[in-house]
């Protein structure tokens, strides 16, 4: 007998060997990074210095449409060697290895939705942010976060220690940049903060993101060879400007004076996913102004959000534009849930919604400034989205799956699995030598 049991303890894991070596084969490009001299950038091997063009065209909304299942279904196939079983695609994607550190690129192949494409700084190198500092706006040190954001090559950033980040001026970020906290409890926090502006491919990482405050009226510098005038900013957590391939995981925000996350000016094929907000009044806008027609190709995914305590407006709040709401958990507005005006599409899949007790507040929607003549012709649907507490969500325009086309970037789960999908939303604790 004890011959029988170590024969099949030996098949069992020769079968645990294969299944690793088969997963490892489908991850595309994972450096195996191992070291980096503090405050400078360290080579990745099989990179030529991180060049990257300085733009990508963004894809169609018709091509993404046709392009995202059939993505979205390789790579849950590819990835389910690794899944941690938490039915959350980007989680299971990474989480469960233990090695993260080391591996921490794989997180750039794990993005789903609008924003999938997104790199960030996957082609690049590492970046290690040893000085929580804010000298000087215009000539930041190395070591220091601006000083990594603000580079022309790719960088994948990450931080020594622990640290609180008080920024002087607006954190104006270059393209293909990664800004991973993991391993570390990194916190930008009272002072202005992020600000992606006609950029490309960034992606923004477990960070503690709260009470952002305006500032500007001075000289900031953009990249090693530009800076430039700024006037007043808005104080929000992160203004995403005529910017396209954005990411934003896994990051905790609050208290800013103005959006936690806004994306205006043009910006499409952004994912917002995992976040945890909480204490905020006017969350999240996406459109500039009613009369700023070229959002009308904006498309965002916000999926597996927790939209938490105090908060009380725009979650989103949209404009023109096509956008898949999914798979996130509402559980605190004080006014409404998801608003827009000027004809944005919106697509509200398999969220929870648990209206608060003023029984004048329990509408999941609102539509500004628009009348119900109007209004009634605009694309809004609630599918499979559970509604508690007498939540209700008034839909309007086409019932039709396909007019949701360009507002569908992903496959929502059913309602009833949103805590356990959004159960880990926020930075999470991470460290060395174990799963996160």
């Amino acid at each position: 007998m004890s011959v029988y049991r170590e024969v099949l303890t030996l098949f069992a894991l020769l079968g645990v060997f294969w299944i690793r070596s088969e997963a490892a084969t489908s991850f595309r490009s994972l450096e195996n990074l191992t070291g980096a001299v503090l405050g400078r950038p360290v080579p990745v091997p099989g990179t030529k210095d991180g060049q990257q063009p300085a733009t990508k065209d963004v894809e169609e909304p018709e091509r993404v449409v046709e392009m995202v299942e059939r993505s979205i279904n390789s790579s849950r196939r590819e990835l389910s060697y690794l899944s941690c079983g938490t039915g959350n695609p980007i989680d299971d994607c990474w989480r469960c290895d233990p090695d993260w550190e080391n591996n921490r690129k794989r997180l750039a192949d794990c993005a789903i939705g609008f924003g999938r494409n997104a790199i960030g700084g996957r082609n690049g190198r590492l970046y290690v942010v040893t000085d929580p500092n804010d000298y000087d706006a215009v000539n930041p040190r190395p070591g220091t976060l601006r000083h990594a954001v603000i580079q022309s090559e790719p960088l994948w950033i990450i931080f020594q220690r622990d640290m609180v980040i008080q920024l002087k001026e607006e954190l104006i970020m270059n393209s293909y940049k990664t800004i991973d906290g993991r391993g570390a409890n990194v916190h930008i926090a009272n002072g202005p903060c992020i600000t992606v502006q006609y950029v490309t491919h960034v992606i923004i990482h477990g960070i503690h993101i709260h009470d952002c405050k305006p500032a500007g009226n001075a000289m900031v510098r953009d990249s090693p060879t530009h800076y430039g005038w700024r006037t007043i900013s808005d104080g929000d957590g992160v203004s995403i400007f005529g910017a396209n391939n954005i990411w934003v995981d896994h990051c905790s925000l609050s208290s800013c004076t103005d959006g936690l996350i806004d994306a205006i000016r043009g910006s499409t094929a952004i994912t917002i996913s995992n976040n945890f907000m909480t204490h905020h009044d006017k969350v999240m806008l996406l459109g500039h102004n009613d009369d700023y027609t070229q959002d009308v190709n904006m498309q965002v995914t916000v999926a597996f959000n927790h939209f938490g305590e105090g908060l009380v407006q725009r979650m989103p709040r949209c404009r023109h534009g096509y956008f898949h709401v999914v798979n996130n958990d509402y559980t605190h507005w004080e006014m409404y849930a998801i608003g827009g005006s000027a004809n944005p599409t919106i697509n509200s899949q398999g969220n929870r919604f648990l209206a608060p007790t003023d029984h004048s507040s329990k509408e999941v929607t609102k539509r500004e400034y628009t009348p119900q003549s109007v209004w009634r012709q605009w694309n809004w649907r609630s599918d499979g989205d559970l509604m508690l507490n007498g939540a209700y969500f008034i839909p309007s325009g086409a019932g039709a799956s396909s007019s949701y086309a360009k507002a569908s970037s992903l496959s929502a789960r059913p309602s009833t699995l949103v805590a356990s999908l959004t159960g880990n939303a926020g930075v999470l604790t991470c460290r060395k030598g174990s799963a996160c």
